[in-house]
C-alpha cells in the first residue's frame, strides 16, 4: 500500500505519516523548507515501522515541481492533500500577490497534485483534502485569503467526487493544536476561540483519526465533508 502526503514535515501532515506507516503504508512525502525535519521523520519511519518512506522537495505553487513529484511515483492507494499556507491581514492590507500565492498553493496546488495521482490511483484509490471549517462558518476579518481557499477546496472536493470514480473527501476542522496555531498571538487565539464557541484547541491526533476512519468508512461516501467541531 502507497500513500503520498504533502506538507508531512510538521503538524497533521506528520502525525498522519506516522499512522499510515504504522499501518503498513509505504510513504510518499513533500515538504517546502524544513529538510532537517522531514529527514529525521523518514528516518523514525523506516528504523520503527519498515515501510519504505521517500521524501521530494515541491513547491505547490509550481506545475513543474508537482510533475517532477510523480515522475519518483508508481502507484498510490490514498493521497492526502494536506500542504497549505496562509496570509493573514485585513482586507485592504493584502496585495495581490500575497492573495495569489494562498490560491496558487492550497487550491490550484490541490487541483494539480490530483490531477497528476489519476493515473497512479488503484481502483479503491482515496483522496482526501484538508479544509477548515474556516471555508464554512468561522471565518474572520483577518483570514479572507486563507477562507476563500479552504472554501474552494471544499467545491474542489465536490466537482472531483461527481467527475471521477473515485472516493474523494474533505476533512474541515477548527483551530488545530499545531505548531502554526501555537505562533498565533495568544490574546488573539482566545478570542478567536471564544468567538466562535471552541471551548479548545483539536488535538492533532483527533484529526489523524478522522482521516484514517473517513479513508475505512464505507458509510462516509465521495463528496462528503467532514468536519470537526470542539
Amino acid at each position: 500500500m502507497y500513500c503520498l502526503i504533502t506538507g508531512a514535515s510538521l503538524g497533521i501532515g506528520r502525525e498522519l505519516a506516522i499512522k499510515m506507516a504504522s499501518l503498513g503504508y509505504n510513504l510518499y512525502l513533500t515538504y517546502y523548507s524544513n529538510l532537517e525535519l522531514i529527514n529525521k521523520l523518514k528516518i523514525e519511519i523506516e528504523n520503527k515501522y519498515k515501510v519504505k518512506c521517500k521524501i521530494k522537495k515541491c513547491d505547490l505553487s509550481l506545475e513543474e515541481d508537482i510533475k517532477e513529484l510523480f515522475q519518483d511515483i508508481d502507484s498510490l492507494d490514498v493521497l492526502v492533500n494536506n500542504a497549505a499556507t496562509y496570509e493573514d491581514n485585513l482586507i485592504e492590507d493584502i496585495s495581490k500577490s500575497q492573495f495569489m500565492k494562498v490560491l496558487e498553493v492550497n487550491v490550484v496546488g490541490t487541483f494539480l497534485v490530483s490531477k497528476y495521482a489519476l493515473g497512479k490511483l488503484s481502483e479503491n484509490g482515496v483522496i482526501v483534502n484538508m479544509a477548515s471549517t474556516d471555508g464554512i462558518d468561522t471565518y474572520s476579518r483577518y483570514n479572507t485569503t486563507y477562507a476563500v481557499s479552504k472554501a474552494s477546496i471544499i467545491q474542489l472536493t465536490k466537482s472531483l467526487a461527481i467527475t471521477l470514480d473515485k472516493k474523494v473527501i474533505a476533512i474541515a476542522p477548527n483551530w488545530v493544536d499545531t505548531e502554526s496555531t501555537k505562533m498565533v498571538d495568544k490574546n488573539y487565539l482566545e478570542s478567536e476561540l471564544k468567538r466562535i464557541g471552541q471551548e479548545k484547541l483539536i488535538e492533532v491526533e483527533r484529526v489523524v483519526d478522522v482521516i484514517i476512519d473517513s479513508i475505512n468508512n464505507q458509510d462516509i461516501k465521495s463528496g462528503d465533508v467532514i468536519k470537526i467541531y470542539e
